[in-house]
Parts: C-alpha cells; structure tokens; sequence
C-alpha cells in the first residue's frame, strides 16, 4: 500500500478478501481451513473498524466536542445576512431610564437654484435624520432628621429615616441593579465593575458590597426558585444537560432544566444520579426529558424519553467519515428528513400512518446495519469486563434500544428534536468561567446559577433584566 487510510486499508481488505474466495472455489481447500481464515478475517475487521475510530479526528461536526476545540473548516461558507443578536429585542425600558426627544426643523427659505422667496410656499414632504446619544445623570438624595429638644421634659426627639436607608450611606436598586447586570449578564470581573462606578457616579464601591448585592437577591429569590420548580414539574416536556464549573479548583456541575419560558440552573458536586436525586425535580417528573441519552436520565423509567438528534447525526458524521457505511448514512438522511416534515406539519407531529412507514424504514436500516457490520466475537475466556466493540456497534445498539425515544419527537408536538434549548441555557456558564475564571466560594456560585436562571427566565419572558432585578430586590417579581 503506497499510502495508509482509510480508503486504502478498506479496499486493500475487500481485494484480499475477494481473492480468498477465488482461491477456495478453484483449489476447495477443507472446511476447517476456510474456517480458520474466516474467524481471521472478522477478527480483523474488528481490529480494524476500531483502529480507524481510534485514529479519524473528531470536531465538532462528528461529535460532541464543542466548535470552540476544534479547528476552523476553511470550506465552511461564511454566514450572511444579520445573526440573531443583531436584530432588536422587545424588551421593556428600565424605569429609572428617561428619553428626552426634540426635533429641530431645518427651514427652506429660498430656491437654492434661482433664489425665489419660498417661506410661504407649503412643504411637500419631510425627510428625517436622526441622533441618539446618552447622558448619565446621578440623583442624590439627601434626608435630613429633625432633632428637637422638648422644653417641657428635656428630652430629645428625632426624625425617622426611610426603612430603605438604614446607614449614612445608602445606593439605591438601580444601582444595585446594574451592578447585577454586568456581574451576572455581562460576566464582567468585580474590579472592572467598580472601576466603571466610579467612572459613572464618582463613587467607588467595594468588591465586598458588590457581592452583598447579589447575597441580597440570591436570597429574594429563593420562592421564585421553589415556585418555578413546582410549575417545572407539572409540564409536559423538559429539556435537561449538565456541564461542569470550577468552584476553588475543584470540579463542580451545573444541571440545567429547561421548560417553554423557564430556565433552572443548580450547582451540584456530582453528575450523576446522587445530583439528580438532590435537585428533586426529575424524581417528581412524569413528563418528557429530552436528553442526550445520558444513563443517569435512561435510570428513571416513570418518565418517557427523548433523545437529542443532534447528538445521534453527529455521531452517525463520524461512523460515515470513518466507514461510510449505508446504513449510516440512511439513517442520518431518515432523521434529517422526519425532522423536517415534522417542522412544516401544522399539528408539528405525524400521523399513523406515517409513524408506521416511520417505524417501517427505521428497522429497516437496523436490519441492514446488523448485516453490514461485522460480528462480534464471544467471549472464550473468563476475564472479567465486556469484549471491546467499535462505536458504530455501540451506535447501532442505542438506537435499536432506545428507538421509541429517538423518534418520539415525530410522536409528540411537544417534544423537540434537539436538546439545543438546554445547551444554550449552559453556553453562558461556560463563557463565564472562561472570562473569569473559577468560583472561589461555593456560595457565590449557587448565587450565580440562582440568579441567571431567574434572569434568562424574565428575559424570555420580554422583561428587561434590570427591571426584572429591581422587581426582585422589592419582592414584586412574579411567581
């Protein structure tokens, strides 16, 4: 072989294999001979499918591994048009925020061409230019107690002060506010956000009463949490993922629960199941988890299940890159193609009939994968462990397994596709603990889970963020 690939190996095997069968239909060798060569041959097929798997890089394209670790296809084409953080969001403006709005006429006194007077000539049409700029403002609000002697007793009287300024120094929830924002939204560091305070207001806040402002809602929410958990519960369809955090250098997980427009995020030490169980939400559930067949999920069977198909196309990528099977490929082609006539049914489901020819042409191409795909050897020895199996076996098995929950998407209106919606929910965390790194207390980084989901919630929701921290911190949020 001139060179060593892919290709080359499969069709150096196939010529090999060929030839085999030339030589034993002109010479008859004895059967045990032919036997003897065959059990070689499917062993090493074996070697061989697993070799290649071992050996075919994976990106984002083939795998789970995020876009950001992998290297950039220069073949990709570049996306055109406005992305979906170019276009306006409808959010509310925040209440302590005021436009000033003037307009100023540009008059036309005179033809500039022959000099005719047209002040009295009536306008045909306006054209428009516009400016926006900003101006920061900061209010004071200054209390000032009366202290009276009274002449009958001697004693002496006071003014109350409002419940809201309970020292000399006090900064209202706007600020508190924006505080929150950048920390938690824009993921800016604590030095950086005091540094713009003082920028903004000529004041400089401490790192310290920085994080008491987000204690301070971390605890406001803590019936908002429990209420939206109940309200969790009693839907139809969740979509749940974890990802790991750092939380002072030890690895912790965010478990995300994901609803319509509710988003739920806890800080666990663990993963697994034990996590599950501690969160309570998934022990309750009688619903749908949409998942990306994670077991810890697969072990709670009082719920049904919905696997992501962005994870199973992207495996099924890597089986066509690495053996280009056909099954592989006709079954990344069946659920490209179910997922879009679903998309453009209005009842965003199939019928029975078309779920009988669904179920039809999927167990169909099952078949054919047992027949294209190489047999696994028994086990002659007794060593303890499972005979090693190459990840298009291990694909081809999940998915006869677990077939109701790969295509309950096209069973159920309400069960999506993917499991994107809760991916984007976790992206941010991510983001977060690159740009600032690792939580150094545990508490801050159950504050920070708290907090955003009540965030990303409110922001579904159309309210703006602020408005939705100055609700909180006044217990006017709703439940």
């Amino acid at each position: 072989m001139s060179s060593l690939d892919k290709q080359s190996v499969r069709a150096e095997f196939d010529t090999i294999k060929a030839s085999f069968k030339k030589l034993s239909k002109r010479d008859a060798p004895s059967p045990e001979m032919v036997a003897l060569i065959n059990a070689l041959f499917l062993l090493f097929n074996i070697v061989l499918s697993i070799f290649l798997e071992k050996h075919t890089k994976k990106t984002s394209a083939n795998s789970s591994i995020p876009s950001s670790q992998s290297e950039e296809d220069e073949t990709t084409p570049k996306k055109k048009g406005k992305s979906a953080k170019q276009k306006k969001e409808k959010l509310l403006v925040s209440g302590n925020t005021r436009t000033v709005e003037t307009v100023e006429i540009s008059q036309v006194l005179k033809c500039k061409f022959c000099g005719c007077d047209l002040s009295n000539v009536s306008c045909a049409h306006i054209e428009r230019r516009t400016q926006i700029d900003i101006i920061f403002e900061k209010t004071v609000v200054h209390v000032d107690a009366e202290v009276k002697n009274c002449p009958s007793c001697s004693t002496t009287t006071k003014g109350s002060y409002p419940s809201n300024m309970p020292g000399p120094l006090q900064y209202g929830n706007g600020i508190k506010s924006y505080v929150i924002q950048l920390l938690v939204m824009q993921m800016m560091s604590l030095n950086r956000v005091s540094k713009m305070l003082v920028s903004l207001i000529g004041n400089l806040i401490s790192e310290a009463t920085l994080l008491s402002y987000l204690m301070k809602l971390h605890l406001a929410l803590e019936p908002w949490e429990t209420s939206t958990k109940e309200t969790l519960i009693s839907s139809d369809c969740i979509n749940v993922d974890e990802t790991s955090l750092k939380v002072n250098k030890t690895n912790n997980w965010i478990h995300v629960h994901s609803s319509g427009d509710i988003t739920l995020k806890f800080l666990h030490k663990k993963r697994g199941k034990e996590a599950i169980e501690g969160i309570g939400i998934i022990p309750k559930y009688e619903g749908v988890i949409v998942h990306d067949c994670w077991a810890s999920y697969l072990s709670y069977k009082h719920c049904s299940h919905g696997l992501c198909g962005s994870h199973l196309l992207r495996e099924l990528a890597f089986i066509i890159d690495v053996h280009s099977y056909k099954w592989a490929r006709n079954m990344k082609r069946l659920l490209k193609y179910t997922c879009r006539m679903v998309a453009h049914r209005e009842a965003k489901c199939l019928n029975e009939k078309s779920l009988e020819k669904l179920y039809r042409c999927y167990e169909k191409i099952l078949a054919q994968a047992h027949n294209e795909l190489p047999e696994i050897p028994r086990k002659t020895t007794k060593r303890r462990g499972k005979i090693a199996k190459s990840d298009a076996h291990n694909l081809c098995e999940r998915l006869q397994t677990h077939k109701d929950a790969v295509l309950l998407f096209a069973k159920l209106a309400y069960v999506s596709f993917t499991n994107n919606r809760a991916e984007r929910d976790l992206r941010m965390s991510k983001v977060k603990q690159k740009v600032s790194g690792c939580f150094r207390v545990e508490k801050y980084a159950k504050a920070y889970c708290r907090i955003s989901s009540y965030l990303q919630t409110m922001k579904n929701k159309g309210i703006n963020p602020m408005i939705a921290v100055e609700l909180a911190l006044e217990g006017k949020f709703e439940l």
